[in-house]
């Protein structure tokens, strides 16, 4: 065993996270973990300083999501770790491998009360695989690689360490850190043989995509798959980055406000082959599309966490694997085409058409339809698209046809104000792609102090800010349940391209549809971090229906 003599508990944190890779890590400073700041300072680790702990957590989760390997972020106790736990339960729900280190009272004040001190592994089991605090400096190699090890194994997810005070300047010798041994399942040749057995005897078979733990080569090698069958194939809520929809195989998300044609397609397929997805809620309109616990389907659920297999819906056959592996299997797989599938499948890929061509008309002086059109043939392929919760959001999954991997930054949580953060940390790994955030007013303003961690670190992000003076989505189920009794969505909100200007960055408004094409190239071309401010009827509150007809129920 190798050691490397006395240091410190926050280089040895900080040599840890080299070792495994670490190259970028989010914070706001604390003085409790003052001892790893200080140990990051010359370390060649890019420490991004943000402006709320939620929005650095939301970072972390995007690295996470976008890269495979654990977003890191660092946070001081108490205010500070509980207004991380917004990015916590996004990267727990969304399943997404993360490392939240979180700066702790001293050791012999602990079960006072101290100041700010909280209890992690009783507020955070909730939020995270395994919370873990460090008490020996000397034990912190062991710690930082089970942590990295659980935050990417199995289904991956977030894990909470965290580091008293008085152990991170602690002077120890301890094991020079070694980076951790990535854990896979690999699904058998028998279980194969049945994935094929079954697809050969289909009538009408559906794959659903969704989950983590895919990669760029996985989501090219399953494109090929499923068309050289003529299988349609579907995406989970907010994973539509996993299929390329203009493949004649592709049906549509399978999300919350589904296109009524493929739902029906779903109920009446004869197999489900559901590939990395949990199927939860929200994919599965309310536990609607599958029953539970036994689909009338014969369903094939392969997911990279023996738990998660049965635990809602009993398959005829689970399999153990993570997406990629299961893929690199499906190279091997013997099945010929059924003719017919193709038929079907060609219907369901048009009806996935029709559904996504956005309306020209709507209320008011701005149609969102016109700009999503305007996006679509202006922007290219690879740019990402990030986004937080609300009705505006929609605009975004049913009418942008995403063609490539890791283009797609989007909480399945539905937690607002993750947009903003996640087109920060987007940009910051890949610089050279165009990102564009998609917010609304109220989504927006949750973490939009984040605006100034884009334009102190150059990055000339876009956000898309649509301004329709309310919480649409609260608003939209308030006049179904309580019509015309308006409570508690209102919304007044700041000047944003003053607001823009304010922080250094770029503003627009557009107040008519032909406005946004140009203030979109002008936002471009500044070079700076931009809002484009649109200001949306309220009346507008989806793109096939108004307030007006949720209100009176037409």
């Amino acid at each position: 065993m190798t050691t490397l003599g006395k240091r410190t508990g926050g280089q040895l944190i900080v040599e840890a996270l080299k070792a495994n890779g670490v190259s970028r890590v989010s914070c706001v400073p604390g003085e409790s973990y003052l001892a790893v700041l200080d140990a990051l300072y010359e370390s060649g680790i890019e420490t991004v300083v943000c402006r709320q702990e939620g929005g650095a957590a939301m970072m972390a989760d995007t690295w996470g999501r976008l890269t495979g390997e654990p977003g890191i972020c660092m946070v001081t106790r108490g205010p500070g770790a509980t207004n991380a736990s917004a990015g916590l339960h996004v990267a727990r729900q969304d399943s997404i491998p993360m490392i939240l280190f979180i700066g702790q009272v001293q050791r012999d004040a602990r079960e006072r009360e101290a100041f700010q001190e909280v209890e992690y592994r009783r507020a955070f089991t909730e939020f995270a695989k395994w919370v873990g605090e460090i008490d020996d400096a000397r034990r912190i190699p062991e710690f930082v690689t089970r942590a990295f090890a659980v935050a990417t194994s199995g289904r991956p997810g977030p894990v909470v360490l965290t580091l008293p005070e008085d152990m991170l300047v602690e002077e120890v010798e301890a094991p020079a850190a070694k980076a951790y041994t990535p854990v896979e399942n690999h699904p058998g040749p028998k279980q194969m043989a049945k994935v094929a057995e079954l697809l050969a005897s289909a009538k009408r078979p559906m794959f659903i995509l969704g989950g983590t733990r895919w990669s760029e080569e996985a989501v090219a090698s399953f494109k090929n798959f499923a068309e050289s069958l003529k299988v349609p194939v579907g995406c989970s809520f907010r994973r539509q980055m996993l299929f390329d929809h203009t493949s004649s195989s592709y049906a549509g998300d399978v999300g919350i406000g589904i296109n009524p044609a493929l739902s029906k397609e779903i109920k009446e397929s004869d197999l489900i082959v559901l590939l990395g997805a949990r199927m939860s809620e929200m994919p599965s309109s309310g536990y609607t599309i599958l029953d539970i616990p036994y689909p009338s389907q014969t369903l094939v659920h392969v997911f990279p966490e023996a738990e998660e297999l049965g635990r809602i819906y009993r398959p005829d056959l689970a399999i153990c694997a993570a997406p990629e592996d299961f893929v690199k299997a499906l190279r091997e797989l013997k099945v010929d085409a059924n003719p017919a599938w193709a038929e079907r499948t060609s219907a369901m890929h048009e009806a996935y058409l029709k559904w996504s061509t956005p309306p020209k008309t709507g209320p008011g002086n701005v149609q969102m339809g016109p700009i999503m059109d305007w996006i679509e043939a202006n922007v290219p392929e690879d740019a990402i698209f990030t986004n937080g919760a609300g009705n505006y959001a929609t605009w975004v999954h049913r009418f942008h046809r995403f063609r490539r991997f890791n283009t797609q930054a989007a909480p399945t949580s539905g937690s607002m104000g993750y947009g903003l953060p996640a087109a920060v940390a987007a940009k910051h790994l890949f610089p050279e792609r165009e990102v564009i955030c998609f917010a609304g007013d109220g989504c927006f303003m949750m973490h939009g102090q984040e605006f100034i961690t884009a334009v102190r670190y150059d990055l000339p992000i876009i956000t898309v800010l649509v301004n329709n003076g309310t919480y649409g989505t609260i608003r939209m189920h308030q006049e179904r349940e309580y019509p015309g009794r308006v409570s508690a969505t209102d919304l007044v909100n700041p000047d944003f391209v003053a607001y823009a200007e304010a922080f250094g960055g770029h503003g627009e408004l557009v107040e008519k549809t032909e406005d946004f094409g140009p203030a979109f190239e002008r936002a471009r071309a500044s070079g700076k971090a931009a809002i484009i401010e649109i200001k949306l009827d309220a009346e507008a509150i989806t793109p096939a229906r108004t307030l007006t007809q949720i209100r009176n129920k037409s």
